[in-house]
């Protein structure tokens, strides 16, 4: 049997992370190396290493960064106390935090003025989490599973929302969510789902390409939070599925007596990667690769006022 890769359809980058790799990659052109970047830009070694040839520099700590300097905030958002003390130390800004997780803050900070506590949905250390709950001083609860809304205690259950990280599991979160309304009837959620539309179509591809393949690839890296949820996505179907950061990590024993190979990559994961996997593949014995059909994403978010003149070059594709 000649062994197939099938592409799933979409996968890869999203208008977020695009958006935001093109805000460093501006501001370098712009300004000129080195651009100072809190955390890193996008959850992607490869990303990452690619920038940081370009002359960005990755911080965890604003302490680290010298004064008049140039600033970009991840795609994945900060607290208002970063926000803060970069003001405070007078660095100039650009916010790459991805729209749709901007557009979570803003929602805590108003329905917060109208009195609400909050449940957050979300996986405790991830720098979205640490960004939103970082909205406010107090009143917001995590929790990870259906175990924790248990344990939750809140000042007046008649005033609670809930809100939700952008990447996880749809599934996950629908369960806990479940568990949440179970315990608290009156819980005001999201008029659309926090989820974000790349995370649920991605999974939603995997969902359809898991059960047609013996195994799925997943180019992303290990921190990546949506790129993990597609490896789970694709288990929780029955088929074995490895996440790989670069195409240096496939093992040929994997494909071993398998015919049909699923390919995907997480929102944060470059195209060259993917191909490149798709080399590696045909190395491994793949003969053909075929393209599912799938949802068309047009979603582009602007740049920051300063970034989007439309008389500097654009930048490369990535």
């Amino acid at each position: 049997m000649e062994r197939e890769v099938l592409l799933a359809e979409p996968r890869g980058f999203c208008a977020g992370v695009d958006r935001a790799i093109e805000i460093v990659e501006r501001a370098l052109q712009k300004f000129g190396a080195p651009i100072y970047v809190r955390h890193e830009i996008v959850h992607n070694t490869y990303v990452v290493n690619d920038l940081k040839a370009k002359g960005a520099i990755f911080i965890e700590d604003l302490a680290e960064v010298p004064p008049g300097a140039t600033l970009v905030f991840s795609a994945h958002g900060v607290s208002k106390a970063v926000r803060n003390e970069a003001a405070e130390r007078g660095f100039s800004v650009f916010d790459a935090t991805c729209p749709l997780v901007t557009k979570v803050h803003v929602e805590v900070a108003k329905l917060f003025k109208e009195g609400y506590e909050f449940i957050m949905i979300g996986h405790k250390g991830h720098p979205e989490v640490e960004g939103t709950m970082g909205q406010l001083n107090d009143g917001i609860y995590l929790v990870e599973d259906a175990a924790d809304v248990d344990r939750v205690q809140v000042r007046n259950p008649d005033k609670l929302a809930v809100v939700t990280q952008t990447t996880l599991s749809v599934d996950d979160a629908a369960e806990i969510q479940a568990a949440v309304k179970r315990r608290f009837p009156n819980v005001r959620e999201p008029k659309q789902q926090d989820i974000c539309y790349a995370t649920q179509n991605r999974q939603d591809a995997v969902k359809v390409l898991a059960p047609q393949v013996d195994v799925v690839i997943v180019v992303g890296s290990p921190t990546s939070s949506n790129s993990n949820r597609l490896r789970e996505v694709a288990i929780r179907k029955g088929t074995a599925s490895y996440m790989v950061d670069q195409p240096g990590d496939l093992k040929p024993e994997w494909f071993e007596g398998k015919v049909r190979v699923g390919l995907t990559a997480g929102a944060s994961a470059p195209d060259i990667l993917v191909q490149q996997v798709i080399e590696r593949l045909k190395a491994l014995g793949a003969v053909s690769v075929r393209r599912m059909p799938g949802v068309e994403e047009t979603v582009r978010f602007p740049l920051p006022k300063g970034l989007g003149d439309k008389s500097m070059s654009p930048s490369s594709p990535h």
